[in-house]
Order: structure tokens, then sequence, then C-alpha cells
């Protein structure tokens, strides 16, 4: 018979253990306020829906304020972007213009200038046309100056006509009417020439 009062002092004692952790798992949910835990599906429901509304409504318009403020901010860089592109074409000849003033205080000097000897106004002129030369070079300005008897390149000249010549071949350069120019690798101006028909 001890062995029965063993056993049932065993049984009472793992359902009291069973009643006080029941007990405490219950009072540590109730203490953390999460009496509607829904254990099935994992997620934890909120008592009061309301609640839970208001927090959602405030995340949807703090997400609208970013998407705003981010829409603002990709307008604003356009905005300053183009205002650049602006500024950039308005002032690009800037450089170029400088450089060209030397040239022209020279040429106004040169009209200014009593009495001159047909030398002194050649040296002047030379003088002038160096000065240009340096300055459209600086800014990337490069002459398209074909030679005679070149081949004709409708990429950088431009036939204005051609004439039989039987001492050059067929579409080479026999004259150069006018310089052309480039700037950079683009051609401003293709240079002017007159080809051989052959």
């Amino acid at each position: 018979m001890q062995n029965t009062d063993n056993d049932l002092n065993n049984s009472e004692l793992n359902e009291e253990i069973n009643n006080e952790s029941s007990e405490d798992i219950q009072d540590q949910i109730e203490d953390e306020g999460l009496e509607g835990l829904e254990q099935d599906n994992g997620f934890v429901e909120s008592e009061d829906p309301q609640k839970l509304i208001s927090e959602l409504q405030e995340q949807v318009m703090q997400m609208q304020d970013q998407s705003l403020r981010a829409m603002a901010e990709v307008e604003n860089i356009r905005r300053r972007s183009n205002e650049e592109i602006i500024k950039a074409r308005k002032y690009a000849l800037e450089g170029f213009a400088a450089e060209l003033l030397p040239v022209r205080d020279s040429l106004e000097a040169a009209l200014s200038a009593e009495e001159q000897s047909l030398e002194s106004l050649k040296e002047g002129m030379d003088l002038t046309y160096k000065q240009l030369t340096q300055a459209l070079e600086r800014n990337n300005l490069t002459e398209i100056a074909p030679e005679a008897s070149a081949k004709f390149d409708p990429n950088f000249h431009q036939a204005i006509s051609s004439v039989p010549d039987s001492d050059v071949e067929k579409d080479c350069i026999v004259q150069v009417l006018q310089k052309g120019y480039k700037l950079a690798d683009r051609v401003v101006r293709p240079a002017l020439v007159i080809v051989s028909a052959g």
C-alpha cells in the first residue's frame, strides 16, 4: 500500500506543478498584455482593432510623407540640373571670347596708329594673325587644310566643282579655295575644294 500512497503523492505533486506552471504562464501573458495571442497562425492580434487601424494609418501617412519628400527632391535635382545646363550654354564661349579680346585690341591699336609704313602694317597684321591662330588652337579649333592632289574626303571637304586634270588622279583635290575648321573631332566648316574629274 505504501507504493500506492507514493504513486498518489507523485501524481498529486505533478498535477500541482502543472497547475502552477499553467497559472504562471497565464499570469505572464496577462502581465505582458498578450491575452489575445493567436497561436495557430503565429500573428499577434491586438485586442483593440481601432488602435491597430490608427497605427496603420499613421504608417501610411509617414510613407506618403516620405514619398512626397523624395518626389520633391527629384524635382529639385531636375530643376538645378536644367539651370546648370542653361548657364553652361550661356557662358560656354566665355573662355573663347577672352582669348579673342587681345586680337581685337591689336587690330584697334593698328587702326588707331597714325602714319604707318606698309612694312610696319604688315608686321602688325602678321602678329595679330599669330595671336588669332594661337587663340583658336588653345580652344581646340584646328584647320582643315588639305594638300593639293590629296584624296577627296567628304567628311572634311566640300567639292565646289570638278575639273578635268590629267596630272591629278580622279577624285583628288586640285585646289583648296577655303580652309575648313574642326572643333575637337567635329567639323565646324569643311574645306572648300575643287576636285579632279580625271
